[in-house]
C-alpha cells in the first residue's frame, strides 16, 4: 500500500472514531513533531540544482496555482447552488486550505463552522487516499512500500538538523506566518541546502513514527458528532471534493503534456491537498520532491495570505443591493 505509515493510521483511526469507539481528542501538539519532521526531510530536496530547475518552471508553478485557485471557486460556487450555503462559506469548505484556518475566517464572518470544517476534512481524506492510489495502479505496485530515510548512523547530524528544524518552526511563529510547523523548517532546510550545505537526513524509523503521528490526528478529525446527522451533507460534499479533485487533475495532465513533465509530479503538485501530505507522497513514490513541494508551496503562498479578503470580497458581492 502506499503510504503505509500514515494512511494505516488514517484509516484505522477514522473508523474508530466515526464508529464511536474512540472519543478522546487527540491534542494538536503532537502533529507538528510529524510535520517538522517531514518538512526537514523534503528541504534537503532543494539542492542548488533542484532550486535552478525551479526558477525556470516559475511561469507553470505560477500558472497551475491560479488554475486551481479559480477552479476552487467555481466549484466552491457550485456547492452554493447545491447546499444551500452561502456562498463565502461554500468557497471556505472548498478551497484548499487548512480545515482550522477555514473554521477560522467561517466564524469571523459569522458562518457556521461544521460544515466547513467536514467539508476540509473530506477533502484532504480523499486527496490523500485517492492520489497516490491511482498513481499506484496506474504506474504499478511495488512489492513493498519503502520507507525513505538515511541510512547512515549519524546522530549529531539528525541532532543538528532537528534543531534547524525546531528554529525554523519558531521563527515562522514569531512572525506569525501560517502554517509554521511545515513551512518554518521546509523553508529553512531548503535555504541551507540551496547553498550546497551536505545535512545527514533522517533515520527511516523517525520518518515511520512522524507518518504514524500525522496518520493518526488527521484520522482523529473524523469526529463522529460532526458526521452523525449529516446524511446527504456529507454526500454532497464528497461529490464536491471529488469534482474538485478530477477538475484540477484534468489541468494537471493538460499542462503536463504541454510542459513536457511527468504527469504524476503535476497531478501531486496541483492536488488539492495538504502540502505535508502531498510532500510524503512524492517522496515515497519516487517523483520530483523539490518540484511537487513547489508547486504546492506556490498555491500557499498566492492563496493563504489573501484568503481573508477573497472571502469577505465574496460575501460583499452575494448580499450587495441589486439596485
Amino acid at each position: 500500500m502506499p503510504l503505509p505509515w500514515m494512511l494505516g493510521p488514517l484509516f484505522l483511526t477514522g473508523l474508530l472514531y466515526l464508529s464511536g469507539k474512540l472519543d478522546r481528542k487527540v491534542p494538536v501538539i503532537t502533529r507538528p513533531f510529524g510535520q517538522m519532521t517531514v518538512a526537514a526531510q523534503v528541504g534537503l530536496a532543494f539542492s542548488p540544482q533542484a532550486f535552478a530547475a525551479l526558477l525556470s518552471l516559475a511561469p507553470l508553478l505560477v500558472g497551475t496555482a491560479l488554475l486551481t485557485g479559480i477552479t476552487a471557486l467555481t466549484v466552491g460556487y457550485l456547492l452554493a447552488r447545491r447546499s444551500r450555503l452561502p456562498l463565502a462559506q461554500a468557497v471556505l469548505a472548498t478551497f484548499p486550505t487548512s480545515p482550522v484556518e477555514a473554521a477560522v475566517l467561517a466564524e469571523r464572518h459569522g458562518f457556521e463552522p461544521a460544515p466547513v470544517v467536514l467539508a476540509q476534512t473530506i477533502r484532504i481524506a480523499l486527496v490523500v487516499f485517492s492520489v497516490p492510489m491511482a498513481i499506484y495502479a496506474i504506474d504499478g505496485w511495488p512489492e513493498r512500500a519503502p520507507v525513505a530515510g538515511n541510512g547512515v548512523f549519524d546522530p549529531m547530524g539528525w541532532t543538528l538538523l532537528a534543531l534547524i528544524a525546531l528554529v525554523g518552526a519558531r521563527l515562522f511563529r514569531l512572525l506569525g506566518l501560517s502554517n509554521p510547523y511545515f513551512l518554518g523548517p521546509l523553508m529553512v532546510v531548503a535555504a541551507i541546502s540551496a547553498f550546497g550545505v551536505d545535512l545527514a537526513a533522517f533515520p527511516a524509523p523517525l520518518m515511520a513514527m512522524a507518518q504514524i503521528v500525522l496518520g493518526t490526528w488527521l484520522g482523529s478529525t473524523f469526529r463522529r458528532e460532526i458526521f452523525v446527522g449529516g446524511g446527504r451533507q456529507v454526500l454532497t460534499l464528497l461529490g464536491n471534493a471529488a469534482l474538485l479533485l478530477a477538475i484540477v487533475s484534468g489541468f494537471a495532465l493538460g499542462l503536463a503534456r504541454l510542459a513536457g513533465q511527468p504527469w504524476e509530479v503535476l497531478v501531486l503538485g496541483a492536488a488539492p491537498g495538504g502540502v505535508t501530505e502531498m510532500a510524503l507522497t512524492a517522496k515515497y513514490l519516487g517523483t520530483d520532491l523539490a518540484l511537487v513541494t513547489a508547486f504546492q508551496l506556490t498555491r500557499i503562498v498566492l492563496f493563504m495570505p489573501n484568503m481573508p479578503w477573497i472571502v469577505a470580497l465574496v460575501n460583499r458581492m452575494e448580499h450587495r443591493d441589486p439596485r
